[in-house]
């Protein structure tokens, strides 16, 4: 062999190695790939059921058992509820035992259904322009429209929690304070049975901080009381960035509780 014919061997390796080759993806993952595309789709909606293991195993042409996976892990994602007897429907804001899964603060005695449901003050909600900073949390253009608002919530008459959130406007057009303010559900419960939008997962970062004058005012505590930082992005099907989320936490009465596995 000449020293040509062993360089173009060596460049057809070197190649082949570069070019990436395709994962593989066990077939209850591409099931469950397949229903997350109907939840994206609006098919099924949130509340509602979905067909049984048996019409979707025939629907994909897949085993039983294959479609019963791959609804276990959309069940452990929250998005799929399990009801025995019934069926499985599509999770919602709106039942109580989710209602608080993105809140983790908790009086230090009992937990927030004792306290009865919060007391929500719109304070603003207006349309504004995406800065850079907002842009790259949503997934936006710098300057692109969003919704901004701000609210405090109070549990026993106390001002404890201040947050400002960020929205695209697009997909949230027709939310004004006041409909913010006669909704007496969860927020993202709102956001779904109006809007289309479900949030899904959200991924937080925690900090101690002083307020600034307006928020000791809003939170009715002194400027030099230590209050807890969480700044939230929470995504949609498909980790479609759909809210950004800062709040101020008076951890007075309340501390953050998360559950570790």
């Amino acid at each position: 062999m000449n020293n040509t014919s062993s360089s173009a061997d060596a460049s057809a390796a070197a190649e082949a190695a570069a070019v990436p080759t395709p994962a593989f993806s066990p077939l209850y993952q591409q099931i469950k790939g397949l229903i997350l595309q109907n939840l994206q789709s609006g098919e099924w909606k949130p509340g509602e059921s979905i067909p049984s293991e048996m019409e979707l195993a025939a629907r994909y042409r897949v085993s039983q058992g294959t479609v019963r996976k791959a609804i276990d892990e959309l069940a452990s994602d929250h998005l799929l509820v399990r009801r025995q007897g019934k069926g499985t429907f599509v999770a919602t804001h709106s039942e109580d035992h989710v209602q608080y899964r993105f809140l983790k603060l908790v009086p230090d005695r009992g937990d927030l259904d004792s306290e009865g449901p919060a007391q929500r003050e719109i304070v603003d909600c207006k349309r504004s322009r995406a800065t850079a900073e907002i842009a790259r949390a949503l997934a936006l253009r710098t300057g692109d429209a969003v919704l901004q608002v701000r609210r405090v919530l109070s549990f026993g008459g106390n001002p404890t929690i201040l947050e400002d959130l960020w929205l695209p406007a697009a997909p949230f057009k027709g939310l004004t304070a006041e409909r913010l303010a006669d909704y007496h559900g969860p927020m993202y419960a709102l956001f779904e049975t109006e809007f289309g939008v479900r949030m899904v997962r959200a991924d937080e970062k925690i900090r101690a901080l002083l307020p600034d004058e307006t928020q000791s005012q809003l939170l009715k505590v002194s400027p030099n009381t230590p209050l807890l930082s969480v700044e939230r992005i929470a995504y949609t099907y498909n980790d479609t960035p759909m809210e950004l989320r800062r709040g101020i936490y008076s951890t007075e009465h309340h501390h953050y509780r998360n559950a570790l596995s």
